[in-house]
């Protein structure tokens, strides 16, 4: 049985909290995921991931959900900086009583962009369940498209990819704040810091939310900058958590595999 402790509060300015799934029969285990849930920076909540990260502690994980700072009241790069002050927070705890401890991430959707950059700045294994990669060179080549949370209600669309294209506008500028491309562009996950970036695996779908161009894209970004990833291609259309089950045993086996 996962022991859960809840609400416990690492910002105390912006009143953000953090969920501890701690393995049953252990102090704390010396290997700790940070599990960063999705909504494209306007909506989610640590709370609807409880139990996905109870599986999570039960393969020997010390699971770290934090909630962090929600657009449109707070606009990037809020939610970027909640990440970076959880993980100062986190290291400076008694959580991390000394440097054996191995720190591991899942992200999920926007909260995977958000791993990407704590992977690039500690050096975090990290696995990101359809991270969306790119807003500034999406939003060129998107610029007819209108912004909706449901396109389908909202606007009348019945095609999937364009409800698709209509939610990652609203929610891109929903975080941004507008349409300017300086802003846009350091969202963009390859504006971030890798200096440090270690074993990274990227999972998404063929066709779904996080348009595989921008992707692929990225990849060849990090490999003309001599990092390595791997890369997970799926079929069909689902999006992060949608699939989060079926390749949690995949994700959580790469990880472990990580801090051997």
């Amino acid at each position: 049985m996962t022991t859960i402790i809840n609400d416990v509060t690492y910002d105390e300015q912006r009143k953000l909290k953090v969920d501890i799934y701690k393995p049953d029969n252990v102090s704390f285990s010396d290997k700790i995921l940070l599990f960063w849930h999705g909504g494209g920076w306007f909506r989610g909540d640590k709370n609807s991931f409880k139990d996905l990260c109870q599986k999570i502690s039960d393969h020997g994980f010390t699971v770290f959900a934090p909630n962090y700072s929600l657009a449109p009241q707070y606009l990037f790069p809020a939610a970027h900086q909640d990440s970076i002050n959880f993980v100062k927070w986190l290291m400076q705890s008694d959580f991390v009583i000394n440097k054996k401890v191995n720190i591991t991430q899942i992200g999920a959707s926007s909260g995977g962009t958000m791993a990407l950059n704590i992977a690039g700045k500690y050096g975090f294994p990290t696995v990101t369940w359809s991270a969306p990669v790119s807003y500034s060179a999406w939003m060129k080549d998107h610029q007819n498209v209108t912004p909706a949370v449901d396109g389908h209600k909202e606007l009348g669309l019945s095609n999937q990819r364009d409800i698709n294209n209509a939610f990652y506008k609203y929610f891109t500028l929903a975080y941004a704040g507008s349409e300017d491309e300086k802003v846009l562009k350091e969202i963009d996950a390859d504006s971030y810091d890798y200096s440090n970036l270690q074993q990274l695996l990227m999972i998404n779908s063929a066709d779904e939310l996080s348009p595989i161009k921008y992707l692929l894209n990225f990849i060849i970004f990090l490999a003309q900058n001599n990092h390595a990833v791997d890369l997970k291609l799926i079929a069909g259309k689902h999006h992060a958590m949608t699939y989060a089950n079926q390749y949690l045993e995949e994700s959580l086996a790469y990880l472990l595999n990580a801090v051997k």
